[in-house]
């Protein structure tokens, strides 16, 4: 797998460096609790996209995904996942490689005009390897609604990552379907405590 030039950190390093970025830009605590996609409640939310809305943060962030993956010897022709919280690392990741791969995102519903599709961007298929990604995790409704959407396709989902998950439901999920599931950090990087299903 080709990798892009850039940064040139070890991705240890470079991992350090974005656990940074995301505890001081996107974790945030309440004093209420807020409801969660996931429909949980929490005084912790995780705001990826602001946390990530700079573009040297979000470039690391890709960097160490693809660059997790890559190490891991697993090789993708796409990614994406469930449009917002795949949005940004679906380009990011694909910009980051500067090869040959494709990006995508699934609609949560298909537009209803046009090519009415549900997943837009790279045309999957049968002979497409699949790279998951999303944002932050609780439950994982969003990223199993993704897996849903690209398996109907006939591609084959190679791996999922998440920037965070909260929880231990999208782990099981992957490892029932024997699909490597790559959480870049856990509630226990954040020393948050955990969402339960």
């Amino acid at each position: 797998m080709a990798r892009a030039t850039g940064d040139t950190a070890p991705l240890e390093t470079r991992r350090e460096r974005l656990l940074a970025v995301v505890v001081e830009r996107a974790l945030k605590v309440f004093d209420e609790p807020r409801v969660l996609a996931s429909g949980r409640t929490s005084n912790v939310f995780i705001d990826v996209k602001a946390g990530l809305c700079r573009g040297a943060d979000l470039a690391l962030a890709c960097s160490v995904i693809a660059d997790s993956v890559a190490d891991l010897g697993i090789d993708f022709d796409a990614v994406g996942g469930l449009t917002m919280g795949a949005d940004q690392f679906s380009y990011g990741v694909a910009l980051h490689l500067g090869d040959d791969r494709e990006w995508f995102v699934v609609r949560k519903q298909p537009k209803g005009r046009g090519t009415n599709q549900l997943v837009e961007g790279a045309q999957l298929g049968p002979s497409t390897r699949v790279l998951l990604v999303d944002d932050a995790v609780t439950t994982g409704g969003s990223i199993q609604k993704a897996y849903a959407a690209v398996a109907a396709t006939g591609a084959r989902i190679v791996a999922a990552v998440t920037l965070v998950d909260r929880g231990e439901v999208a782990s099981a999920f992957f490892a029932e379907r024997s699909v490597p599931y790559l959480p870049v950090f856990t509630y226990a990087d954040l020393a948050i405590e955990p969402v339960r299903p």
